[in-house]
């Protein structure tokens, strides 16, 4: 059996940074999301889901993982095929084992592209796994 979750070290302020260029395959027509050549906003969210994993991975425990829980995001501005979009994670709060960031998205000319607020819990990643139901090969419904 698990043992319970090994805590993360890092604190309040740890932050994750990246810069992303707007593909085809981020477009919303390309994901489902609307039917314009512009962001998407389910790939906005993933970016910045990625900058808060990247906020923390280093800092978790040996058989750690964090989860999303929570998500508020508002996509403001669309960007186009080429454009730039930098996103940054910042951990603002801890409480046990829910991490609470905020997020943001700038695109080269410093304006707001989107923002918002991610939630991930620390969880134990064999425990979390041995939860899932067991399924036998390829045994899903049409």
């Amino acid at each position: 059996m698990a043992g319970p979750v090994r805590h993360a070290v890092t604190q309040p302020g740890a932050s994750a940074q990246h810069t992303y260029q707007v593909t085809d395959a981020d477009t919303a027509a390309s994901l489902g999301s609307g039917d314009l050549a512009v962001l998407g906003t389910p790939r906005l969210l993933a970016w910045c889901e990625q900058q808060t994993v990247a906020a923390v991975a280093a800092d978790l425990a040996p058989g750690s993982s964090s989860v999303g829980a929570e998500v508020s995001i508002e996509h403001l501005r669309p960007s186009q095929v080429g454009a730039s979009v930098h996103v940054t994670a910042w951990l603002v709060h801890i409480d046990d084992r829910r991490y609470r960031f905020e997020v943001v998205a700038n695109d080269d000319s410093g304006d707001v592209v989107g923002r918002g607020e991610i939630i991930r819990v620390v969880v134990d990643a064999d425990r979390f796994m041995s939860r899932l139901p067991r399924r036998s090969g390829f045994d899903v419904d049409p």
